[in-house]
């Protein structure tokens, strides 16, 4: 048998040409046969190792591949006006852009970046999934979802952790009664800490985090289910169908029953 690959050493570069615009580099090191597009800006997915954290960096140019630490990489090398036609933001006086790599961006890159298909099925596989990366960065990207890797250069990466935490705890149980106290004692800040730094990184209250996560559900109920829209309101977190209907109306400028019956007859 050979001896494992020491996990330290760049593994070399392949790459996947998905169109005369866009080169998906798979790997530290350079590949000289990789066809690279023009006027080019790179999107870097570092998906990290134990000391090495994860991130997704844009950058305004391609600067090249450098071999690099034991993290695993991937590199969509994209031509600037495709970048921008598809929604992107080229902009290079913005500089490098460097946020925390989401969970969901993380799994399509190593999903694209992996083993387990040979031949042109891979071929296809990774260009479909390059292509979905690239599209799920831009939406989150514009969405406002991406954090900055270090907040707006006060918190530390520490206390952007924690915050994370406590949206993916949003996210996640927003159905179960989330309280401040309960929030912050699970992601380990006290609940000023929390209040403020929250607010640095997602531009809104812990609590406007959570209504705007149950209104959202509560919606695609109303759209994918039969069930009364009583039960949806509480269901959402609502204890009477008077409030519920108060914020509804006021996240989507209809009532619930009014919104189910226009989607009904569209």
């Amino acid at each position: 048998m050979h001896a494992a690959r020491d996990a330290n050493v760049p593994r070399p570069t392949e790459f996947v040409e998905v169109s005369p615009e866009m080169t998906t580099l798979i790997g530290h090191r350079p590949a000289p046969a990789a066809p690279l597009p023009p006027c080019a800006l790179a999107v870097t997915f570092d998906w990290g190792t134990p000391g090495v954290p994860a991130r997704l960096t844009i950058s305004p140019e391609f600067p090249g591949l450098r071999a690099g630490p034991a993290a695993q990489r991937l590199t969509l090398v994209v031509e600037r006006s495709a970048f921008a036609r598809i929604g992107g933001d080229p902009d290079a006086r913005a500089g490098e852009r460097a946020f925390h790599l989401p969970p969901a961006l993380a799994a399509i890159a190593v999903a694209l970046a992996g083993p387990g298909r040979s031949g042109e099925g891979l071929k296809v596989y990774r260009l479909a999934k390059s292509i979905e990366l690239l599209c799920e960065t831009i939406r989150l990207e514009n969405a406002g979802e991406l954090v900055p890797l270090e907040g707006d250069g006060l918190l530390s990466r520490a206390d952007t952790e924690r915050v994370l935490d406590a949206r993916r705890l949003i996210d996640q149980c927003w159905a179960e009664r989330l309280t401040l106290e309960r929030i912050a004692r699970a992601c380990g800040l006290n609940r000023a800490k929390l209040t403020s730094c929250f607010r640095e990184v997602f531009k809104c209250t812990v609590a406007e985090a959570l209504a705007e996560r149950r209104l959202a559900e509560a919606r695609r109920m109303l759209l994918t289910t039969d069930l009364p829209v009583g039960s949806i309101g509480y269901r959402s977190g609502y204890q009477n169908n008077a409030a519920f209907s108060r914020a509804f109306s006021r996240r989507f400028g209809v009532p619930p029953t009014g919104f189910r019956a226009v989607a009904a007859a569209a």
